[in-house]
Formats: C-alpha cells, structure tokens, sequence
C-alpha cells in the first residue's frame, strides 16, 4: 500500500527537512572555518575567501529579458558575477560571457536547496516570498535585494512577499512608497529603496527605435492576459474571443506563461477550438516584442504587459471589467490599495461584458481617441523613472553595497 502525502503536508516536510540539513550544515561549517580562522592565524579575509561577492537568480527563463542587461553590464565592467538558473534552457547560456559564470540549480525543492546554503555577500532576485515559503534566507548570505519584473505595483506579490528582503530597487517612486506603507501597518524595519529603473523597458525601447515604421498592415488586436481567476480568459473564454474574430480584424493571443501551467486545460480546451488561421494565432514566444510591435491594441486585464505597451509603445489599451479579489495580496492592508487599477481607469478603456457584441465600434473609437495620450505619458513618468539607466543603476547599487559590507567586515575583525 501506497503512503499518500497531500502537497500542503509535503512542502511544510521538505522545509523542516531542509531547515535541519541547513542547520547541521552551517554548525559543520561555522566549525571548519573557525578552524581555518584559528589556523591562519586569525585572518579574517581567510575565512571569507569562498564567499561569492554577487549573485543573480533567475526562477525562470522568461526574466531573462530582465537580467540579460545587468548581466552585461556586469561583463562590460569585468566584474565576476555568478547567474543561478532554473531553466536548463535559459538563454543565458547562449552568451559568450567571459566573467559571467551560469548555473542550472535544478527547479523546485531541489533549487530551494542550493539556494538555502548560498554563500554569498549579495543575492539579487525578481522571486517574492523570501523566507516565507521553501526559499529560505541563508545564514552565509550578507544581502538580499529584489527587483520587480514589471511595472505595476509591488503589493500585488502574494501576502508577505517582500518582508524578508534587505532591499528593493524600484522602477518608480509610487512603489517606494507603497513598501513604506505597507512596513508602516506591519511595524516592519524599513528596507533599503531606490530607484532604479527598469533594464528591460529600456531594452525595449532601444529595439522599437532601431524598428522601421511599418505602414499598409492589417489592423490586429493583441489579446493578453494575465492568469489566475481574475484573468480575462477564466472569466470571459470563448465569449471574449467570439467577439475578436466577429470584428474581422487580426487577432494575436499571447496567454501569461503561468496559464500553460496553472491553467493547462482551459488553455489545451480554447487552442483546439480556436486553431491557427491567417487572422488568428497563438504567441507562445518567450520574447514578447514582436506581438506588442505589430499589434494596434492591447486587451487585457491587470496584467503588467499593459504598462510595457503603454510606457514603451505608446498604444492605447482596452482592460476587462471584473471583481479583483485583492484578499490574498499585500495589498489587502492598505486603504489605497493599488497604483494599477487606479491609472487603467486613465489610461485605458473599461470593457464590460454586456459591450462584447459592440467589440469593432470599441476597438475603432479607442484607437482613434487621443484622450488617452496625455494620461500615458503622466503614468509613464510616475512608473517608469531613470529611462535608460536601468541596469547601469542596479550594478552600481550591488558593487556599492557590496563595498559597504567589506569595509565593514574589515571593521569588527
């Protein structure tokens, strides 16, 4: 007979497995390297000799769009950088890196593991939930610091996604100022803030102006989605994509990756139902340029692509109406509770689902509308700040953090 352990169970085993494994792995070490201390004749730089000055970690391959810039900025500078991965795939190591070194860690427990024994003086990281669930804090890891991977607000992360972390370098003085709040209601210590930007924004940007402007194309709609029950394809489905192919116009659909995962069956359901035809397709490319670029609108929901199309493309945007459950988010203890859905009420068009029989007419008189431009440049200054500086910002910030720390060891030892 077969011994079943339910997923809840499972991961609180693993975390006290690893939590013992960790704990006897670090009094095993915490005593070698005394002894490594005492034998070098009390040297403190001995006993710091393996430690990594400064790590990236990647969950996935699809931030790589993220990392890629730091990481080259971090090679034109020749500053030794380790890059942890848990894609075996990522596209990192396609690079011809000369001081960037590239791991696959494995994915899931088995990349919590590696990570949870890091020994290092920076961590720098897009992951949420750092010392809430299996992701551990190392007790070798001087300095944790998170960067969002979007736009949009840091307090739509799950509940206690970023307590844990020693910094957070912002894209925008609105989510500085959210964290603050939020430490505020929580009686948190205050984290480090900056801002710093966006790498792949400013990456994107440099590509859209190396574009040649393309002129005589169909008019398309891109449709994109962010996943969960909030998401416009759980809620809406066939009904939303019914109403696109009655317009007659180009249709391009680009589901969030997570729903190939999370939501696997509707997707398989609504890709057999809807197949590839010279008006409607299916983006599954990790880079999402192409769809954003040669599309005249985007349809969303809350999904961070909007503000890429908005700040960058300059395109307007139609959002679903729906009822966002904002109980599970950091969110939820705020009484303002978020900078997104506060701007898409400037910046875009509300769709509700009684006006999906008049999808063509909305589409037409949204593009055409040019109230929405002066509220996209006004919600582009407020969530993109340092145009173009992003990656150069970050590696400044970790190699003087990283100075910070050393003089400071030199210090008490």
């Amino acid at each position: 007979m077969l011994l079943y352990i339910d997923p809840g169970t499972g991961s609180m085993l693993f975390t006290i497995l690893i939590g013992m494994l960790g704990a006897g792995f670090f009094a095993f070490r915490k005593l070698f390297l005394k002894l490594r201390f005492l034998g070098s004749g009390g040297k403190a730089e001995t006993m710091n000799a393996s430690k990594i000055p400064y790590v990236l970690y990647a969950e996935s391959k699809r931030y790589w769009n993220l990392f890629e810039p730091i990481c080259d900025e971090f090679e034109c500078r020749e500053v030794p950088l380790l890059y942890l991965t848990s894609s075996q795939d990522d596209p990192a190591f396609q690079k011809d890196y000369k001081f960037i070194e590239r791991q696959f860690i494995g994915e899931g427990n088995k990349s919590f593991a590696k990570l949870n024994m890091l020994n290092a003086s920076i961590v720098l990281a897009t992951t949420p939930g750092l010392d809430v669930y299996q992701w551990k804090r190392s007790k070798n890891v001087d300095w944790y610091i998170h960067i969002p991977h979007m736009a949009s607000d840091v307090t739509l992360y799950r509940m206690f996604g970023l307590d844990y972390y020693d910094a957070i370098l912002t894209t925008g003085e609105y989510q500085s100022e959210e964290v603050r709040e939020l430490e505020k209601v929580r009686n948190l210590p205050p984290k480090e803030l900056k801002v710093v930007g966006l790498p792949y924004m400013d990456e994107l940007k440099k590509k859209l102006d190396q574009c040649k402007e393309k002129t005589g194309r169909e008019r398309t709609i891109l449709l994109a989605p962010s996943w969960g029950s909030s998401g416009i394809l759980t809620l809406f489905g066939e009904k939303v994509i019914d109403a696109l192919v009655k317009t007659g116009y180009k249709i391009i659909i680009r589901p969030h990756p997570q729903s190939f995962v999370s939501e696997k069956e509707m997707i398989d359901r609504l890709m057999v139902k809807y197949p590839k035809t010279d008006k409607l397709s299916w983006d599954r490319d990790s880079d999402n340029f192409s769809a954003l670029e040669s599309s005249d609108i985007l349809i969303s929901d809350f999904s961070g692509v909007i503000f890429d199309y908005v700040f960058v493309f300059d395109k307007p945007v139609i959002y679903a109406d729906y009822d966002f459950d904002f109980a599970p988010y950091d969110c939820s203890w705020l009484d303002n509770k978020t900078w997104t859905f506060e701007v898409l009420k400037k910046i875009g068009r509300k769709l509700d689902e009684s006006e999906f029989g008049h999808m063509k007419e909305i589409i037409d008189e949204c593009i055409a509308d040019e109230g929405y431009a002066a509220a996209r440049r006004e919600a582009g200054e407020e969530g993109w700040q340092c145009r173009g500086e992003g990656a150069k910002n970050i590696a400044d910030y970790m190699i003087q953090k990283h100075s910070e720390i050393s003089a400071a060891d030199s210090m008490e030892s």
